[in-house]
């Protein structure tokens, strides 16, 4: 099960993040998680909303430059060694995660991380079979 996030560039220089976040705000988008990396002269806002189509088109009217991918939402136990069992879990398996960030609720107790994997259906699969649940778009939309 595969996550929809936007993902916006968004120049390095005062205003522009809060331009974005005004700008959905105004339009009832609800932001349930968010990761914010930065480079000299821009950032890559990564963003899980509630409602894609509508951010795309908005941020894109208002001269964002923005992209869409799949992304893997995973519960992980909210203790000591929840993190690591889910990568132990990877390890051996030629599956790389080139980023993670966390989400915003947990889920039945448990933390939410979402990753984002070079072979993201070798890592589902691999997850899947070691126990580990993985949320639904629809699920992650929901809470």
């Amino acid at each position: 099960m595969k996550v929809e996030q936007i993902s916006i560039f968004v120049e390095n220089k005062s205003g522009r993040l809060a331009e974005v976040t005004n700008i959905l705000a105004k339009n009832g988008i609800n932001i349930r998680a968010l990761s914010l990396a930065d480079t000299a002269d821009f950032g890559i806002l990564r963003l899980i909303v509630n409602n894609i189509e509508k951010t795309k088109k908005l941020l894109k009217d208002n001269g964002f430059t923005v992209g869409q991918n799949e992304v893997v939402a995973v519960e992980v136990p909210d203790r000591p060694g929840g993190l690591a069992g889910i990568l132990s879990a990877l390890q051996g398996k030629d599956i790389n995660v080139e980023y993670m960030y966390a989400f915003v609720q947990k889920s039945d107790g448990n933390a939410i991380l979402i990753f984002r994997f070079d072979e993201i259906e070798n890592a589902i699969d691999t997850l899947r079979k070691a126990g580990v649940r993985i949320l639904s778009d629809e699920e992650i939309r929901r809470l």
